[in-house]
């Protein structure tokens, strides 16, 4: 056999498709008019995936067949020819693939709990006031993880440790504004942005982020995991308070255990439970007093319950104002996420303009469009898809077209599910796809999924230009 090329997924989960650029664009190639190839070789079965459906993996296989392109297990005891022993075993061999994945799954659970119970810190931001600081098996300081940074080395440990004494300053004034102040969550968040201050992550503060530093125990030192789990990254989920992990005393405090009893006393005093007639009461008061009504609205209320409580309680939101007499006109959450997102589009032309430009190519911006032409051969229109997640948890984008437009090439840069950055990207070819047909839901299948980056930097190389003489 000739190798024609090489498809490689280098350190990604065989989970799920998700992230797998060489599987998906070998899947890609498969549908293509005339394939260049009559074979794909595998290594063993758990290469092409540790799927926890092993029905997956065999309608990726089974795609290909029906091109006429033959996959080999190459280290496998039998021939993949269809016969009733090795369709047998090849069923046998999937189902062990997910198996091992579900065992590795509790033994590493298994170990982020022990470690979390020695004080160790597993994973997430260290929020403000707070830094990460790397030791190793001795408990020597080897130093400071700055953002992004992960140790290296299985025996280093990671813990927390109070940050810079100006961040630390920060986080006793939202304390004594709480305390002392008696100000909500909502109005900290106001003032703090008008003295110019901004949140760990450099954006401005919300109710959200100030609540989230009033309420998480690691201000206090201790070591709390497991609140949310995503097993076998099937779905997230939240977990009650008995199942969390927890080692009290862990780190350094950076707040005085006494003012944070107290202000946990002062956030569940306001969370008493109300039955339907107390809430559409609360929620009456709040439509006299802005006039108007949306998810928006509901979660900066303080003292209020929250827009998901309301879903919750009476199935939809909708439902929820009509029993108050509001009957909205526009979503003003949708709105303002919209507005956001809009002033995002320009920015983000400009970084994809300025990343091809790095990467030797050159592009210009039409005014009246925002397409980009690159290299003079291609146009290219950009796309923000706002993320809206379902009540069951799982995420869903609004994507929409200006079909006058026609360009070569669309970019749907998909955002989290906060609207601020990218989840994902999709770059699609317009001869290869139908404006009717589109990537809405987080699996859409390979003949979409294989289009999907996590970043754009294989645009960008394709992009890219060398000069005549180093390409020589």
């Amino acid at each position: 056999m000739r190798i024609i090329r090489t498809y490689t997924d280098a350190g990604k989960s065989g989970l799920n498709i998700r992230g797998r650029a060489g599987l998906q664009q070998l899947l890609h190639d498969v549908q293509q008019p005339k394939p260049d190839f009559n074979a794909v070789l595998v290594y063993d079965i758990s290469r092409w995936g540790r799927f926890p459906d092993p029905d997956e993996a065999a309608v990726y296989e089974y795609s290909c067949k029906q091109r006429g392109i033959k996959v080999i297990y190459c280290a496998e005891p039998f021939n993949n020819d269809g016969s009733l022993p090795s369709t047998v075993l090849i069923g046998i061999k999937r189902s062990m693939a997910a198996e091992y994945s579900r065992e590795l799954s509790v033994k590493v659970f298994a170990g982020h709990r022990n470690l979390v119970q020695l004080g160790y810190r597993q994973g997430g931001a260290p929020g403000l006031g707070l830094r990460r600081q790397l030791i190793d098996e001795e408990h020597n300081i080897k130093g400071i993880l700055s953002r992004g940074e992960k140790k290296s080395i299985q025996t280093d440990r990671v813990i927390l440790i109070p940050g810079p004494a100006e961040e630390v300053s920060l986080v006793h004034q939202i304390y004594r504004h709480f305390l002392d102040d008696c100000m909500p969550e909502r109005v900290i968040a106001s003032t703090l942005n008008r003295q110019g201050h901004t949140s760990d992550t450099g954006v401005p503060w919300t109710r959200g982020t100030i609540h989230q530093i009033l309420t998480n125990e690691k201000y206090i030192g201790n070591n709390v995991y497991n609140r949310t789990s995503f097993k076998l990254k099937i779905k997230h989920a939240r977990n009650e308070p008995a199942d969390w992990i927890r080692k009290d005393g862990a780190f350094e405090a950076v707040v005085p255990l006494d003012q944070f009893a107290r202000v946990q006393e002062i956030i569940a005093s306001r969370s008493h439970h109300l039955d339907d007639a107390q809430m559409l009461d609360v929620l009456k008061k709040m439509l006299q007093q802005h006039g108007e009504l949306s998810g928006l609205v509901i979660d900066e209320e303080d003292g209020a319950p929250s827009s998901s409580a309301y879903r919750s309680r009476f199935g939809s939101l909708l439902r929820a104002y009509s029993l108050v007499g509001f009957t909205p006109k526009r979503d003003y959450a949708y709105l303002e996420i919209n507005r956001a997102l809009r002033r995002q589009h320009p920015e983000q032309i400009a970084e994809m303009s300025a990343s091809i430009e790095r990467m030797g190519g050159w592009a210009s911006v039409n005014s009246s469009t925002d397409l980009l032409t690159v290299n003079g051969e291609f146009t290219v229109s950009l796309v923000i898809a706002r993320c809206k997640p379902t009540p069951a948890g799982s995420y869903r984008w609004r994507i929409r077209f200006d079909a006058s437009l026609q360009p070569d090439i669309t970019v749907v840069a998909r955002m989290n599910h906060a609207n601020r950055r990218a989840f994902d990207y999709y770059v699609l070819p317009s001869i290869d796809f139908s404006s009717e047909v589109l990537p809405t839901m987080e699996d859409n299948g390979f003949t979409l999924d294989a289009y999907r980056m996590d970043t754009l930097d294989l645009f960008y190389n394709l992009a890219g230009r060398v000069p005549l003489e180093q390409a020589a």
